[in-house]
């Protein structure tokens, strides 16, 4: 009986020592930084971007820091930048975040958001067939205005984003210096997003504009390569806007803020200046966050 006792009181003891440990394993401290993060999330803001913001993956690697660091989580809608300045107009979204300077300056100039602020950019690069049955690349590798002219008058196929993007715009200013605009069977308007053009394009074994980031985060699944870049025409700024929040009552005027605030942020502009290196050998967005 005695020996029973003991056997029952060494048992207590161990379940006792167990018990002990598992509470200092839940007890440790977690591996993220303490006091940065918000207990919860306190709301949602409405992010209407460019779809090369998204297909690039820019997005998916950053946004998860301002939610952690601010609380907001981020409904990302990726459409062209017209579109997005469209749904700031109209009151359908908190904050853009576009790539088409001029008219995002006229959208500011309207009273549709108070200020625009410089986030970060790269360029424009024309992709073809790696063949080149064109003839682009030796004719015009870094000459955008010659590698159009060549495309239009050989009327080769060409796929354009056709969506008011600023892709698009920016294509469209193009062949507005050259005072041409196509308009045969060989120039496809899509009205699709970047990933989705490359991707026709790749099927059709054409010719396009594409912005760097979203082609390099393509480039291994396609049989195209860049035949023409490093013209300063074809420099690529992207910049942030808050919408108006006197809009309506739905605009997230402070959530819009504390987003504006954060990717203008030294700690984001590093992030975004680190984007892409370990994965291509180069950062996609070179950040110059003007405040």
């Amino acid at each position: 009986m005695l020996k029973s006792k003991k056997v029952l009181a060494l048992m207590l003891v161990l379940i006792m020592v167990l018990i002990a440990l598992v509470g200092c394993a839940e007890q440790e401290p977690s591996a993220e930084p303490e006091g940065e993060g918000p207990a919860e999330v306190i709301g949602t803001i409405i992010l209407a971007t460019t779809t090369s913001t998204q297909d690039s993956g820019l997005l998916d690697a950053i946004l998860p820091d301002f939610t952690y660091k601010t609380g907001y989580e981020v409904d990302v809608i990726a459409v062209g930048s017209g579109e997005a300045m469209k749904m700031g107009e109209n009151g359908e979204a908190d904050v853009l975040l576009v790539h088409s300077p001029a008219a995002e300056r006229a959208f500011v100039e309207a009273g549709h958001g108070p200020e625009r602020f410089d986030v970060m950019y790269n360029d424009f690069v024309i992709l073809g067939p790696k063949d080149d049955p064109a003839g682009i690349k030796a004719a015009a590798a870094d000459d955008a205005q010659a590698a159009f002219r060549k495309l239009y008058e050989d009327q080769v196929t060409f796929v354009s984003r056709g969506d008011e993007s600023g892709t698009h715009k920016k294509e469209l200013s193009v062949w507005e210096k050259l005072g041409l605009m196509p308009s045969e069977d060989w120039y496809v308007e899509s009205g699709k997003g970047m990933g989705d053009v490359i991707t026709m394009t790749n099927e059709m074994l054409g010719y396009t504009l594409s912005d760097r980031a979203t082609w390099l985060n393509m480039a291994d699944g396609t049989d195209l390569d860049i035949v023409t870049e490093g013209d300063k025409d074809l420099f690529n700024q992207y910049g942030v806007i808050v919408v108006d929040p006197s809009k309506n009552d739905q605009i997230n005027g402070e959530g819009a803020l504390a987003f504006q605030e954060w990717i203008l942020s030294e700690e984001a502009q590093g992030q975004i200046g680190a984007y892409g290196v370990e994965d291509y050998g180069k950062a996609l967005f070179t950040p110059n966050a003007s405040k």
